[in-house]
């Protein structure tokens, strides 16, 4: 039975569009809906634009662009999107929804692991990624490689969006109870504060000692619609333990670490990362915030599924230690089960993942 509350699941995502709740240019990619989101794609050109910009609650996003594009870029047979600036691309899908029903988008996973900076902005928004109830418009995706340039091209899949109905957030008490009964992180005295269930760092390593890889500056393109066609030591730095279980950030540096406890999100769950939080350091961890239902649930294949931390530090250098919490998780009501969990023929590609690298990249 369906709660009158909760995040979306995959068949209401289908009847959004059903009912044009939702609209796009053209159909839908077959693995485009996912259990409890939908992939955006990106429109047919992008703009370079002076900086990063909030339209306000007065201006439309192309009344900004009027003002801050300094050229427009053909993505129709694909182009290259260079570190450092600051790229708008109209998303093919737009939205209608409900007065009941708001949304908020986050970089996929694939996306977080390249070092990717993106955002959806929508027609006078006030905040990045959060899109109010009953919003009626087009989307845009905000894009700043950091690390890697990219090949994007029309349709290439960067950012996802969540739709909720009502007060779909877990309290604490409630956080607790569900970590009992279902153990939501593999350890023996979670952390619960914040509205979240912590996540400490491994810096233990594997067998072999390797705690995590650093991006490499002034390499290749990385085409973010091909699988598995670039050597990780073209673009990362191994890193391995040298005994002290530590590893100091440098400022502006990004590192792709792992949680030392194993995720769990039950199938009437969603869960997310926050991105940020000032009480544990001056780094920022993980980008690409979403978990869907089914993430390390044993029935489908993700028995032991850790978090990649997708890691960068500000300002200082910044020691982290084994053991060291990092990020919170923060869950949801699903408004019902997923037909299909994450990782259950999805092809997914994160399930059951320890250190993982981006699946661009040859192992």
């Amino acid at each position: 039975m369906a709660r009158e509350t909760g995040i979306l699941a995959d068949r209401a995502i289908s009847a959004l569009f059903e009912t044009e709740r939702l609209i796009s240019e053209r159909e839908l990619d077959r693995d485009q809906i996912q259990p409890a989101s939908l992939d955006l794609r990106l429109g047919a050109k992008a703009f370079r634009v002076r900086a990063s910009f909030m339209p306000g609650p007065s201006h439309l996003v192309s009344d900004k662009l009027d003002r801050l594009s300094l050229h427009v870029i053909d993505l129709s047979e694909g182009a290259v999107l260079e570190t450092g600036c600051v790229y708008i691309v109209p998303l093919m899908e737009s939205l209608a929804l409900p007065a009941d029903m708001s949304a908020s988008a986050n970089p996929k996973s694939s996306t977080g692991r390249l070092d990717i900076f993106t955002r959806v902005i929508t027609d006078y928004a006030q905040e990045f990624d959060k899109i109010p109830a009953g919003y009626s418009g087009p989307l845009y995706l905000e894009i700043s490689p950091r690390t890697f340039p990219i090949v994007v091209r029309r349709g290439s899949r960067l950012s996802q969006i969540r739709f909720r109905v009502g007060q779909a957030l877990l309290g604490e008490p409630e956080l607790l109870k569900l970590h009992e009964s279902e153990t939501l992180v593999a350890s023996k005295l979670p952390n619960v504060s914040g509205g979240g269930i912590a996540l400490s760092i491994d810096l233990a390593g594997d067998k072999d000692g390797l705690i995590g890889y650093r991006g490499k500056h002034h390499t290749a393109v990385v085409d973010v619609d091909k699988k598995a066609q670039h050597d990780i030591f073209d673009f990362w730095e191994p890193l391995y333990s040298r005994g002290r279980n530590e590893l100091i950030l440098d400022p502006d540096e990004f590192y792709i670490l792992v949680s030392r406890e194993a995720v769990h999100v039950p199938p009437d769950y969603a869960a997310e990362m926050t991105p940020f939080d000032p009480l544990v350091g001056e780094f920022r961890v993980h980008y690409a915030g979403f978990f869907d239902p089914g993430f390390g649930h044993a029935p489908a294949g993700g028995r032991g599924s850790r978090a990649v931390l997708e890691v960068r530090s500000h300002e200082v250098p910044f020691i982290l230690e084994d053991g060291q919490i990092v990020g919170r998780l923060v869950y949801e009501h699903m408004q019902e089960k997923p037909a299909s969990l994450y990782g259950s023929g999805l092809g997914s590609n994160y399930q059951a993942q320890g250190l993982k690298l981006s699946k661009h990249f040859r192992i």
